[in-house]
Parts: C-alpha cells; sequence; structure tokens
C-alpha cells in the first residue's frame, strides 16, 4: 500500500508565504508524476501544479509566477513553495501521485488526505 502524507498547511495574512511537503511512503517501484490540487468551500477540485518524473512542470494560470513545485527523488517528497498568497488561494491542497507499486503492477494514482490552507485579507 502506497501512502501519501501531506504537511506544511496553515494560517497566513495575504502576501505570506508557505510551503507544503508530501512524501510517499509504502511499496513503491517507481514514482511518477506528482502534483498538488486544491478544493475550495463549494468548488471543484483543481489542478495546482504537477511535476513529472522527468520533464516540465504544469501551473494552474492562476497560481503561476507565486508558486513552485519541486520534487526530491530520493526522498519521494514532492513541494509547493506558495508565495505572495491571496485570500482566493483559501482551499484544502491535496497531494496526487502517480505510483507502481510493484514491476508487476500497473501505475495506480493515489492521494493524500489533504492539508488547509487558510489565507486572510
Amino acid at each position: 500500500q502506497v501512502q501519501l502524507v501531506e504537511s506544511g498547511g496553515g494560517l497566513v495574512q495575504a502576501g505570506g508565504s508557505l510551503r507544503l511537503s508530501c512524501a510517499a511512503s509504502g511499496i513503491i517501484f517507481s514514482l511518477n508524476g506528482m502534483g498538488w490540487y486544491r478544493q475550495a468551500p463549494g468548488k471543484q477540485r483543481e489542478l495546482v501544479a504537477n511535476i513529472p518524473s522527468g520533464g516540465n512542470t504544469d501551473y494552474a494560470d492562476s497560481v503561476k509566477g507565486r508558486f513552485t513545485i519541486s520534487r526530491d527523488n530520493a526522498k519521494n517528497t514532492v513541494y509547493l513553495q506558495m508565495n505572495s498568497l491571496k485570500p482566493e488561494d483559501t482551499a484544502i491542497y491535496y497531494c496526487n501521485a502517480l505510483v507502481q507499486p510493484t514491476i508487476r503492477l500497473g501505475t495506480r494514482e493515489y492521494w493524500g488526505k489533504g492539508t488547509l490552507v487558510t489565507v486572510s485579507s
């Protein structure tokens, strides 16, 4: 089984910064794409940023220039550095990963439980 555990959420004032972390653990043969999604109250979950195992990163237009996604493959961890935060960034942020658990199994999608980010005005 694969677990994704997020950390780093909290309350911050507008203009501030937070850094989210998500560590993958368990039986992992290959850790492919990783990403961050968010869901604000009353809204659908949306992609914030993703980073493949090799290649270009991708960002939602609303966070371009403010958020940076990165990963440490040795630690099976993905990060989201969030700067210049706005009240509209308030949401539960979920980690997502595409994992091949063993060489015999196909790639599966896993989700973390989420971490709350609240940006006050």
